[in-house]
């Protein structure tokens, strides 16, 4: 008997739709899976055998063919254990064949039949509601995810009995509703908050002139300055996400394995902060099968990289072209994925080996060439994609044990969040939504400034021998500057506090 069910195959951030074709006829005992399957699909004919036999039916003693079609996409991972099993069980009539229609199944099955989550059932749910797909049957831990697409009817199941029972109509499992508005609303909390952060009025300029405008920073300082309290606080000034970006970062956070389990959607921004052994596989992404790396885990958010220097020459350099572009494209023999990576670099370095290279209480042990050398471990290349430069001395006595506080997120981010406003109504339907992101002739048109500024401009070039690029740079965070203060043009004092935001071109000789 020949039956056909429907599934699908993420790859990347795209899914496609497989039909999983199960023929079963005479023939000695076999059960061969095509399709272009890989090992772990493969190794699916095993447990989907223990899991109808565990769950009280009997696998059929004929020859079973199973064919996973379009058959030249590469199938991976263990989602397709669900609906080979069901197209098994209709094969033995156990399953009308009409309850299958317009519906869709994933999920891993255990020995004992029960149904675990898998991997990118938030994308494989949009595309399901794409096609005109009405039933989704996930495993119940991913139901939660799967129920944020509104316009289907999601089933989260437990068992594979449960399956058969409520498509032969025995039993009845409601469909998953949530009230997305809601579970939005309640997820955007912070336990932290920028007046928690004691001095440092430079840097937290600097972060705010970052937020405002999507600007790449790096902050140099002693150990124990604050560095990473201030990185780790730069999410409570972003402007908060839309619904749309929230389901477009947990589509990742979906694909990626990541999500926990009953968790709906990520409505804040993501921080990602990856240890300095990371490789540049995990960077980026990457796999046999491509899967989403540090800087699409940091989607719309922000990836904090502590102690830039000690992370591998490769890493740091393979971040040159998703900084530009904003995505970042995985090629493999047998497989191309491409994975969003619009992402704020914020990176944290000591001055010098030992740490203490400018400090005012301690000494530093390092020679200049030692100097030198540690600094020139961040490539030029790298520098220049880099907007802000902002030294982080360590905080006096008096300063932290004050009972001055600082302004909160929520007043930083009131600002931060007009100064956008200004710039999208600025950009207009162009595509780009900050001045981080401006072109060229888009630096041209909106960047223009004066006599006096260009005589800065000129005389930050002869001392610091700035590069084409960093000078777009300059330009890019004046303009951030301005529309802080509401100023429709540039002016001076705009291009020379964006001037001093690149210490690294002064440091390095």
């Amino acid at each position: 008997m020949f039956i056909k069910v429907f599934s699908m195959s993420v790859i990347g951030m795209e899914s496609y739709p497989v039909s999983v074709e199960v023929d079963v006829s005479q023939g000695l005992p076999q059960f061969a899976t095509v399709g272009l399957p890989d090992a772990s699909v493969k190794e699916s004919r095993d447990r989907i055998k223990a899991a109808i036999k565990n769950s009280g039916y009997s696998f059929p003693r004929n020859h079973v063919t199973v064919n996973l079609a379009p058959a030249d996409i590469r199938k991976e991972g263990t989602g397709f254990d669900l609906p080979i099993a069901v197209g098994i069980l209709a094969a033995e009539e156990l399953i009308e064949e009409a309850a299958l229609q317009n519906c869709f199944f994933i999920g891993e099955l255990s020995l004992d039949g029960s149904i675990k989550g898998v991997r990118g059932v938030l994308p494989a749910a949009f595309k399901a509601k794409e096609l005109g797909i009405q039933s989704v049957f996930v495993p119940e831990e991913n139901a939660a995810e799967a129920a944020m697409v509104e316009g289907i009817n999601v089933y989260g199941v437990k068992t594979l009995p449960d399956v058969v029972e409520f498509l032969s109509g025995r039993q009845t499992i409601p469909p998953l509703c949530l009230d997305t508005g809601n579970i939005f609303q309640k997820n955007r909390h912070f336990d932290i908050d920028f007046s928690e952060i004691k001095g440092q009025k430079q840097a937290l300029r600097a972060l705010e002139i970052a937020a405002a405008g999507n600007h790449n920073i790096l902050m140099i300082g002693p150990p124990g300055s604050g560095k990473s309290m201030l990185a780790k606080r730069l999410p409570t000034i972003l402007p908060d996400l839309s619904f749309e970006e929230a389901i477009e970062v947990t589509k990742v956070f979906s694909v990626a394995g990541l999500l926990n389990s009953g968790e709906t959607l990520i409505a804040v921004r993501p921080f990602r902060s990856p240890h300095h052994t990371i490789s540049d596989v995990g960077l980026v992404g990457g796999g046999q099968m491509p899967h989403p790396g540090e800087i699409s885990l940091a989607h719309l958010g922000v990836l904090f990289l502590d102690e830039l220097p000690e992370f591998k020459r490769n890493v740091l350099e393979a971040l040159r072209q998703p900084l530009e572009e904003g995505t970042i494209t995985v090629t493999r023999s047998a497989v191309t994925a491409a994975f969003p990576a619009k992402f704020m670099l914020v990176a944290a370095m000591n001055p010098c080996p030992c740490g203490y290279f400018g400090d005012r209480v301690h000494s530093c042990r390092c020679s200049p060439q030692q100097i030198r050398q540690y600094q020139a471990k961040i490539s030029g290349p790298l520098l220049d994609r880099i907007d802000l430069h902002i030294e982080v001395p360590s905080v006096k006595y008096r300063a932290l044990t004050g009972k001055e506080e600082g302004e909160a997120s929520a007043t930083v981010r009131e600002r931060v969040d007009q100064a956008r406003s200004r710039q999208k109504k600025r950009f207009g339907k162009t595509g780009i939504v900050t001045n981080a992101r401006m072109s060229e002739k888009q630096i041209r048109s909106f960047c223009s400034i004066d006599e006096e500024s260009h005589q800065l401009m000129e005389m930050a070039i002869e001392k610091l021998g700035l590069s084409a690029r960093a000078m777009n740079r300059i330009l890019k965070v004046s303009r951030t500057i301005a529309d802080l203060e509401g100023r429709e043009k540039i002016e001076p004092a705009h291009v020379a506090e964006a001037i001093q935001y690149r210490s690294l071109d002064r440091s390095i000789v």
